[in-house]
């Protein structure tokens, strides 16, 4: 779907809204050093850090060599080819609300052009709060930056919105400046290698996609778990929780490439078409009964995690003492397409459980329970599980027969750890973002109307719950969340499958060895 990894991305000068921010220390200079390592970024490129605070070039990069140190998977252990990839990298302080100052930037990016040969493109990657993305844009314009000869391209980083009221007024900005192919949204869930993994396994295996539907699948299980609490987050979280941080992006993102049809071309465009067919066949919420018999939204209260005890989200910093803010969400949620007509998928998200974990469970409903083995054993289902953080591989369970014994069946499971098999070295999401970007690949970026159709979904879901339905549940800090959330299944005949390696039982590794 992408074009080779190993092509660089075409030469740039790179701007870094919001240089001095967590978000660029943790991880995108870290990514820019990593793509430079591999050849993937060419010699014709510069970075200009930019943010208010004053900062010498000097600053800058030793700050830059730190953040390299402390996040990055490669270290900087070749003097001179450190010295050269540092040198293609400059600060200045920038009032975002002052064009003027977009002016002298566009003074500046001459230079640079000239220094290090640039072809005249231009990425703006704002690590900045979205109400603050139309400002920069207007600025951008006005100043002068946006007249070179070259590509422009805007990475933007979410929430793209509050809801889909606001993100319709920050995307008509948006669009003022920008074409909609210049404007890169970033999911960084998209970068996940098991996450792009999604389509090869369906659709480059024959014994997958034919399984695929309705007929032979019983449900999918989505599960987005973290053990940590909102941590310094505080602040931006209660105003935010579960719905608006988790579901509307990375979960929606998630369900769309599990549940979309085969794209007819290897085309960014036509896998973003079937992407959006996916959220456009959600089943609304046509109630606030309907949300409150379908999703469950609860607040971790105190409790205890691996011995440590833990404090509950209304004691958090910056955290209203009163708080209703969910910290999680489960839904019941169907697509009303030909290939998933009855089957539901279960979706979870939420802060202070028991594992950090992003897994999609598939169950595929069982042989019939009158005939041969399922006549005399209790079978266990098929599962597919894809597991996508922080171990990534294909997990499968089947039914075989127990060695040594006759007519006895048993779960066997067979896992592929591509983790184990490439270990710490693999990319991380923003390398391959930032990568595509630079190549103009916008496959794995979020296009305007998916985003709209997935806050057009979750507002129905914000608008019950300003009525209070369903009613905040309080769960235990370390615990699986709420306890009607194993009714939610159990009214079906399901059950949530444990997550994380928990549900093992005789591991066959077909590739890596034993753990």
């Amino acid at each position: 779907m992408s074009k080779h990894d190993s092509i660089a991305a075409e030469g740039a000068v790179y701007y870094l809204f919001g240089a001095t921010g967590d978000l660029a220390r943790r991880k995108l200079f870290p990514a820019l050093f990593s793509l430079y390592k591999e050849g993937k970024l060419a010699e014709d490129f510069a970075v200009v850090g930019l943010a208010r605070r004053p900062r010498t070039n000097e600053q800058f990069r030793a700050d830059l060599l730190e953040s390299i140190g402390e996040f990055c998977r490669y270290k900087a252990d070749d003097s001179q080819q450190w010295e050269r990839f540092a040198s293609h990298f400059v600060y200045m302080s920038l009032d975002i609300n002052n064009v003027d100052g977009f002016r002298e930037l566009a003074r500046l990016t001459a230079d640079l052009d000239v220094k290090f040969d640039i072809p005249g493109n231009r990425l703006f990657y704002l690590a900045l709060a979205p109400e603050l993305f139309g400002p920069v844009s207007f600025n951008l314009r006005d100043g002068g930056m946006l007249e070179s000869k070259g590509w422009n391209r805007l990475v933007i980083e979410k929430p793209f919105g509050y809801d889909l009221e606001s993100a319709r007024k920050l995307n008509a900005q948006l669009s003022q400046v920008f074409k909609e192919e210049e404007i890169y949204r970033i999911d960084h869930y998209l970068g996940k290698e098991m996450v792009q993994n999604i389509q090869v396994l369906r659709f480059a295996n024959a014994f997958f996609e034919p399984l695929w539907n309705n007929k032979h699948i019983a449900n999918v299980q989505i599960t987005l778990s973290e053990t940590v609490g909102v941590e310094e987050r505080g602040g931006y979280y209660d105003k935010s929780g579960a719905l608006r941080d988790m579901v509307q992006n990375h979960m929606m993102q998630m369900l769309a490439m599990i549940a979309m049809e085969p794209p007819s071309r290897l085309h960014p465009e036509d896998l973003r078409d079937e992407k959006v067919k996916a959220l456009r066949s959600l089943r609304p919420f046509a109630s606030s009964e309907e949300v409150k018999a379908n999703v469950i939204r609860g607040q971790y209260a105190g409790g205890e995690l691996n011995g440590k005890p833990l404090s509950g989200y209304r004691e958090e910093d910056s955290v209203n003492p009163q708080s209703e803010t969910e910290t999680y969400f489960a839904a019941r949620v169907h697509l009303d397409n030909f290939r998933w007509a009855g089957v539901p998928f279960y979706i979870r998200t939420g802060k202070r459980l028991p594992v950090k974990t992003t897994e999609v469970v598939v169950e595929f409903k069982n042989v019939p329970d009158n005939i041969l083995f399922a006549h005399r054993h209790d079978l266990a289902p098929n599962l597919l599980v894809i597991r996508v953080n922080p171990m990534e591989g294909i997990y499968i369970k089947i039914n075989a027969k127990k060695p040594g014994v006759d007519n006895v069946v048993q779960p066997v499971s067979m896992e592929f750890c591509q983790s184990c098999m490439i270990g710490i070295n693999t990319p991380e999401a923003y390398e391959r973002l930032l990568h595509d970007a630079g190549r103009g690949e916008s496959t794995y970026f979020t296009r305007w109307d998916e985003v709209a159709e997935a806050w057009a979904f979750v507002d129905r879901i914000a608008e019950a719950w300003r009525g209070n339905s369903p009613a905040l549940e309080l769960y235990p800090a370390g615990s699986w969340g709420p306890a009607r959330v194993e009714q939610l299944l159990a009214e079906d005949g399901f059950h949530w499958w444990p997550v994380n390696g928990q549900a093992e039982d005789n591991v066959i590794w077909i590739s890596g060895g034993p753990k």
